[in-house]
């Protein structure tokens, strides 16, 4: 098991792993179709895209949960 210390990472590289497929696949598949070459389209749009969302991620989850917890009213 991964120690829980590195609890944000491991969160910042799923979540940004799991947003970053999602995304570029749809907005691939919008803007260009499934035709010959998509697979190598979409590739270029996720790693283009994953770094980014990646430190993202990082940076802002931790503020907008505070933010999220300042917003919601406690039960």
């Amino acid at each position: 098991m991964i120690p829980s210390r590195f609890a944000p990472l491991v969160f910042s590289v799923l979540m940004s792993i799991y947003m970053v497929t999602l995304m570029t696949f749809v907005i691939t598949w919008v803007n260009t179709g499934l035709g010959d070459g998509f697979l190598h389209r979409w590739w270029r749009a996720f790693y283009i895209a994953w770094p980014v969302a990646f430190a993202l991620i990082l940076l802002g989850a931790p503020r907008l949960q505070r933010l999220v917890g300042r917003l919601v009213k406690k039960a």
